[in-house]
């Protein structure tokens, strides 16, 4: 078992939360795993991205060579698209729909759509909208990891298990919401 997966999007998104909940159950299945992040200008709107690379053998580099990624998951369409290069040819994006636009020269979201359909395999989800009409307004990011569940090869229970143990210190409310936000992001990427 081998994934290599691209984590996207802007500083304060909730990215760094998604690859912890990731990590967080390869290693409970015994994986081994290799992350690298950037931060760039993560605290003023910037991107960030993560590599974060699971497998069932030893990892020697942190880093994934283009072409090889077997997912990307964007909580930005455009930002999905800066790292396509990296994506393998039947790999899988998984994304917001909705752009969240930090720059003024922001491409035309009909260009980035028509892009983004044109691939193989993309889940693009409202995940703003499914997390306020799922009554979990902070927890669209956990709502893209569990869109992204099938794609990671990782079973949902062990990132329930997963996201209970990373948000237990901020209470059981916070971890009841991020697991509704779970189960609302399987059942969208349906």
């Amino acid at each position: 078992m081998k994934t290599d997966i691209i984590l996207c999007g802007v500083g304060g998104q909730g990215i760094l939360s998604i690859a912890t909940v990731i990590g967080e159950a390869a290693m409970n299945e015994n994986l081994y795993i290799k992350q690298a992040e950037v931060h760039g200008m993560s605290q003023r709107g910037g991107d960030v991205q993560s590599n974060l690379r699971i497998s069932s053998s030893p990892i020697h580099s942190d880093l994934i060579a283009r072409g090889s990624a077997d997912v990307i998951i964007s909580m930005e369409p455009m930002e999905a698209l800066r790292y396509l290069p990296y994506l393998r040819k039947e790999g899988w994006i998984i994304t917001s729909s909705v752009p969240f636009v930090n720059i003024p020269n922001y491409p035309d979201m009909e260009v980035v759509r028509r892009d983004l359909s044109g691939l193989p395999n993309v889940i693009s989800l409202d995940i703003e909208a499914l997390a306020r009409d799922g009554g979990v307004p902070r927890s669209a990011n956990i709502i893209l990891l569990g869109a992204a569940q099938k794609a990671l090869g990782i079973e949902y229970s062990k990132l329930e298990d997963a996201v209970r143990r990373i948000f237990a210190r901020k209470g059981e409310a916070v971890v009841e919401a991020n697991i509704k936000a779970l189960a609302i992001g399987k059942e969208a990427q349906r």
